[in-house]
């Protein structure tokens, strides 16, 4: 992380696709929140769960779809979504896909 602060960086660069893999890089990780940069290889993806705060989701990079409460939504580049706080919800690469996670404590 250190060289990323006071430095322009190309956020999707911070990690490469890996085969068959989820990779993540913390970016910031504070009590009030934190963004967290993730590379999905196609068909990977982040089973159901829920968290207590809500979450913004931005595709940097390909496609995901994110089911929030048993709805299925396509997400592509360029688009962002809210995961509401307290909903289950999981994401899936139906490409691969880069996203920047940002969520907000209360």
């Amino acid at each position: 992380m250190e060289t990323l602060i006071s430095q322009p960086s190309k956020l999707i660069t911070l990690a490469d696709y890996q085969d068959g893999s989820v990779v993540s890089r913390t970016i910031i990780n504070k009590k009030t929140g934190t963004v967290t940069f993730f590379a999905f290889d196609e068909g990977q993806g982040l089973s159901e769960h829920t968290a207590p705060f809500d979450a913004l989701v931005y595709i940097l990079d390909g496609e995901a779809e994110i089911t929030i409460s048993g709805k299925p939504v396509k997400v592509f580049e360029g688009e962002m979504l809210i995961m509401p706080a307290h909903q289950p919800h999981a994401l899936k690469a139906i490409k691969r896909f880069k996203m920047l996670l940002t969520m907000i404590r209360e």
